[in-house]
């Protein structure tokens, strides 16, 4: 008999839709500061959207390889 996964989906974290607001200072894993520009998910889930101080643009990240600077 084989397994079958599921996959469950329980829709956008709160706990991560609140961590982050537009307007928030950011520093990624890769070091680069930023601003956050919008909080937004799909069905992957959350992302956060920001603005880098260095490149032109807006880039897409994982709230987890985000970090809010004081």
């Amino acid at each position: 008999m084989a397994a079958r996964h599921r996959e469950f989906r329980t829709g956008c974290s709160l706990g991560l839709q609140h961590q982050f607001q537009a307007g928030d200072r950011v520093e990624t894993c890769s070091h680069c500061i930023g601003t956050v520009v919008r909080v937004d998910c799909d069905e992957v889930g959350t992302f956060v959207v920001v603005r880098l101080d260095i490149l032109p643009g807006e880039f897409e990240y994982d709230p987890y390889d985000l970090e809010i600077l004081q």
